[in-house]
C-alpha cells in the first residue's frame, strides 16, 4: 500500500474503468448498466464470503471513523437519496468492524438493484415523468 507503483496501478486502473463504461455506455447504456451489475453483484460476494470467514474476529474490532461518520452522520454521501426502492431514511448499526462489512455488503445489494432499475426502461420512463 505504500508503494508508490501500487497507488499508481491503482489509480490508473481506475482512470482505464471509468473510460470503458464510458465506452460502453456509448456503444449501449444496457450493456453497461449490466456489466456494472455484475461489477456490484461479484462486490457484494465478496464481502459476504468476508463476513462469513471473519465474522468473530470482526465482531471485536471497532469501526473506523470515517465509516461512523458515513453510517451515522447527516447524509453527506446521499446514502438515501439514490436507492431506486422506496425506502425510509436508514442508519444502519456501525458498533464494530462486523456492522461496517455487513452495511458495505448491503450496500453493494442496493447499487445492484440500482443497475438492474436502470436497464428496465419502465423505470427510466417513471423517473422522466417525475422530474417533470
Amino acid at each position: 500500500d505504500q508503494s508508490w507503483f501500487d497507488r499508481f496501478v491503482a489509480e490508473h486502473s481506475a482512470i482505464a474503468y471509468y473510460w470503458l463504461l464510458i465506452f460502453f455506455y456509448l456503444a449501449s447504456p444496457k450493456v453497461a448498466y449490466n456489466f456494472m451489475q455484475r461489477v456490484e453483484l461479484h462486490a457484494m460476494d465478496t464481502y459476504a464470503e468476508f463476513v462469513e470467514a471473519n465474522r468473530d474476529l470482526l465482531k471485536t474490532m471497532p469501526p473506523p471513523s470515517v465509516a461512523l461518520a458515513y453510517y451515522l452522520n447527516e447524509d453527506l454521501y446521499l446514502f438515501d437519496e439514490f436507492q431506486t426502492s422506496n425506502v425510509e431514511p436508514r442508519r444502519p448499526p456501525c458498533n464494530n468492524l462486523l456492522d461496517v462489512f455487513t452495511n458495505i455488503r448491503d450496500d453493494e445489494l442496493e447499487h445492484v438493484k440500482t443497475m438492474d432499475a436502470c436497464q428496465k426502461q419502465t423505470i427510466a420512463k417513471a423517473m422522466a415523468e417525475k422530474s417533470q
